[in-house]
């Protein structure tokens, strides 16, 4: 790069403040507002958009490195790395480091930015090296503990990303903090590889449970316990109380009730409470398994009085193709409305997921706790509307 290019990259980042401060050749001029991010954005889209990667890296290696210039290193390097070029980010954030008037207080900074160019490349090693040198620190100890549990999530060692995370919620306790912990420890309860070196899941759960009150998989897990212990009442318990932590989830406590109830020959018993529960969080599946159990206990007559009554207060396409397989039979004949009825619903509810993302819009046909999407914990939850619950 010739000197003329140099200087001209220079005098335009001067000029319209990429600086991000005092240069000393300007030591009257009043300075641009570091903390201006929008500006910054604009100007440095400005630079990415006029001059080549060469122009721009080999104008960085002219650029002093003080507390006026570092965050046009950062934003230059982190531009890189958004672009998919991971190694000249690397490279950048890598020569900062090395340089010995980089001031101390950006060295945690520049630190982190070059963990985030190794999760890029996928140098999970190397990456967590430099997030543990980070966890002790008071400015990014929270973020290098957040970017340790994903890559722990990742590798699916559930036993250290529950060690990171409990780190987490005591550096910066939220909600959201607290959820994940809750379901981090349901992963480690669930993991069957590593039964012999997991203390006991119902600890674990628990715990998670301790963590999140609201955590419907813990409960859900820990009535799955119970029940494999033949204790049918705790079960029941930890399922109906998952109407009070989310009733979102509530098909999924109901499928488990339903067979509880029958394993232990408790089903007159879980009739009326379910009915009681149906009255304050209606779903589909629920209804379902009422008409279900009615026509059971009682008649096909009840039990389509209960369907026609509840569809006309709550309308459902799973429970409209149920009412037809009633009243028609599981085949009837071609050619006939409800047979064409039963056969356009039936395309319908095969084209809707079961389950559906609540942040991103994400569906599935099986729940998932973390969503495949936005990586969000339990967002998941029993599609909702007409075709749904």
């Amino acid at each position: 790069m010739n000197t003329i290019l140099q200087w001209l990259l220079l005098a335009v980042a001067v000029g319209t403040g990429w600086a991000l401060g005092r240069w000393r050749l300007r030591r009257q001029a009043s300075p641009a507002p570091i903390d201006d991010e929008d500006r910054l954005r604009e100007r440095l889209q400005f630079l990415f958009t006029n001059y080549s990667d060469e122009a721009i890296e080999s104008f960085l290696d002219s650029l002093d490195v003080n507390r006026e210039t570092v965050n046009l290193h950062l934003s230059i390097g982190a531009h890189f790395r958004d672009r998919g070029e991971v190694e000249r980010a690397t490279l950048i954030h890598q020569n900062l480091l090395a340089r010995p008037e980089l001031p101390g207080r950006y060295s945690s900074q520049v630190t982190y930015e070059l963990a985030l160019d190794y999760l890029a490349a996928g140098l999970l090693d190397r990456a967590e090296a430099l997030l543990h040198e980070l966890l002790g620190t008071r400015s990014y100890g929270a973020r290098a503990a957040e970017q340790l549990v994903l890559i722990y999530q990742r590798e699916r060692d559930w036993e250290k990303a529950v060690e990171v995370a409990r780190t987490l919620v005591g550096i910066n306790d939220t909600r959201e903090i607290r959820k994940q912990l809750a379901h981090l420890l349901c992963e480690q309860a669930s993991d069957q590889g590593a039964v012999s070196r997991v203390p006991d899941p119902r600890e674990l759960l628990e715990q998670a449970l301790s963590y999140d009150p609201g955590c419907v998989r813990a409960s859900l897990l820990l009535a799955d316990l119970a029940r494999e212990r033949g204790n049918w009442r705790e079960a029941q318990q930890l399922l109906l109380k998952v109407f009070d932590q989310n009733p979102a989830f509530g098909p999924e406590a109901v499928r488990r009730l339903l067979g509880l109830a029958r394993e232990f020959g408790v089903e007159r018993k879980l009739r009326r409470r379910l009915h009681r529960i149906y009255r304050h969080h209606p779903s589909t599946t629920l209804l379902l398994c009422l008409v279900e159990e009615e026509e059971r206990f009682n008649s096909r007559d009840q039990a389509l009085y209960l369907l026609h009554g509840e569809l006309q207060q709550r309308p459902s396409l799973r429970a409209l193709m149920h009412l037809l397989e009633m009243e028609e039979g599981r085949e009837p004949r071609q050619g006939t409305t409800p047979h064409l009825v039963r056969q356009v619903g039936q395309r319908l509810l095969e084209k809707r997921p079961a389950y559906q993302c609540t942040r991103c819009g994400f569906g599935g046909q099986q729940l998932h706790w973390l969503c495949p999407s936005c990586k969000n914990w339990e967002t998941v939850e029993p599609y909702q509307g007409v075709e749904g619950e």
